[in-house]
């Protein structure tokens, strides 16, 4: 099994006025960045690093990284830099990109270039993935939404091929053309980085990362249209005349664990805390419908099972909006909105605990999805450098070492342990490197 550690670098300011369950909710693309502090933002970017530079001592097999714009609940606007940085302050653990947004980039072959050097840098670490975007995304970058699916397949084959093929060669595509392609940076893998692709929401996709054996991440989703989308997955990879196996599923899973049930709890609930984020369930914020399913963005009648969770969480913002507009008084508790940390907590959304109370409630996870990728999403919301901490320190000495064991059990293989395209087992597996 291959077991990363991933938080969204939130901008955390209690002296902005959209910190905090009682705080101003962040709107989509609704905040100015007037009121962004740069010498607090260095202070977290330099804090998220340092978390990541000690997952990797506590024994993590990877370090992800995503990426959003124009938001404070995501400071990874450019994660790449952040990939770069990594590259040279670890030593071991996977730097895993889930992912870029390809169709922003106008420029490709710069991507091709940016990516093959972190590769370099870091000896062959870096695992590349690529995500689509949000409307959000669109909006910023003045990327057209029809074109969203067909930029992706394109700049994904460019690229793929610029780090395959001898240059110098043309390229004449429908979206990208170029006279001259010849990168000096080649990646350090050959014949190039492992690639993943995150996601929640589109058929299509699952459909395309079956066509391609690239290992599917779902981002933090229910357990039950989670399964349904590895099924459907298998369905399309079996249509396709091969068969998928754990090394093609990958799952992003809130846990946090702490010293007492007590202070675990305490500490979970940040979770929902801190600025507002549409993909956090219980803070989602002013989630505005229009910008998240900008037209032509995704076909909307082709939805993964897993498109409930974030339905449910665009008709609470919406529940909140309606309630504001209309004088109503919104039904927010401290550290919580609507019950939904309970909820989580009922629905294994969030597990948190102590190291004892934690393993089993990863275990059934694990069994009944059964991922051979698993990351850990903690350090979010309102959580603090010491919450951070204190929970990756109890990760290291007992909750990895008891998914080692339980991975083994259930046969649980990463695409490290065995070749997502081929099927041939690996010799070498994530923790013994």
């Amino acid at each position: 099994m291959f077991i990363g550690y991933f938080t969204e670098r939130p901008y955390q300011d209690p002296n902005s006025g959209y910190f905090g369950s009682a705080g101003r909710d962040v709107t989509d693309l609704g905040m100015s960045n007037e009121s962004y502090d740069p010498r607090l933002g260095a202070e977290l970017y330099n804090r998220y690093l340092d978390e990541k530079v000690y997952a990797e001592e506590m024994g993590f097999d990877g370090l992800m990284l995503n990426e959003h714009h124009s938001t404070p609940f995501c400071m990874g606007g450019v994660l790449n830099v952040e990939a770069a940085i990594l590259a040279r302050i670890t030593k071991r653990a996977k730097i895993v990109l889930l992912g870029n947004v390809l169709p922003v980039w106008d420029d490709p072959l710069w991507l091709a270039e940016e990516l093959a050097e972190i590769d370099m840098i870091s000896r062959g670490r870096l695992v590349t993935g690529w995500v689509r975007g949000t409307g959000r995304e669109s909006i910023a970058h003045n990327a057209q939404p029809p074109f969203n699916w067909e930029r992706f397949q394109e700049a994904h084959d460019f690229i793929v091929k610029a780090w395959t093929t001898p240059g110098p060669f043309r390229w004449e595509g429908e979206h990208y053309n170029y006279r001259y392609v010849n990168p000096w940076s080649r990646p350090y893998q050959q014949p190039h980085p492992p690639i993943w692709v995150p996601g929640v929401m589109s058929r299509n996709t699952v459909a395309w990362a079956a066509q391609h054996h690239y290992p599917y991440v779902m981002l933090a989703t229910e357990l039950e249209p989670t399964r349904q989308s590895f099924e459907y997955y298998a369905q399309q990879a079996a249509g396709a005349g091969w068969e998928a196996n754990t090394e093609h599923r990958g799952y992003l899973m809130k846990v946090h664990v702490d010293e007492t049930e007590e202070l675990a709890e305490a500490t979970a609930r940040k979770y929902v805390q801190g600025p507002s984020n549409p993909f956090l369930e219980g803070n989602q914020g002013n989630v505005r419908s229009f910008i998240q399913n900008l037209p032509g963005l995704t076909q909307r009648n082709n939805l993964l099972p897993t498109v409930t969770t974030y339905a449910a969480a665009a008709a609470r913002g919406r529940l909140e909006q309606f309630q504001r507009a209309t004088g109503q008084a919104v039904d927010r508790r401290e550290g919580d909105y609507n019950g939904t940390f309970d909820e989580q907590i009922a629905k294994k959304s969030i597990i948190t605990g102590t190291p004892e109370t934690v393993i089993p409630k990863v275990r059934e996870v694990l069994e009944y999805i059964r991922p051979g990728s698993v990351f850990f999403w903690d350090g979010d919301g309102a959580m603090t450098h010491e919450d951070s901490m204190r929970s990756l320190r109890l990760m290291g000495e007992e909750v990895i070492p008891a998914m080692r064991e339980i991975s083994k059990e259930l046969d649980l293989k990463s695409p490290f342990e065995r070749d997502p395209v081929t099927g041939k087992d690996l010799t070498q597996a994530p923790g013994t490197m």
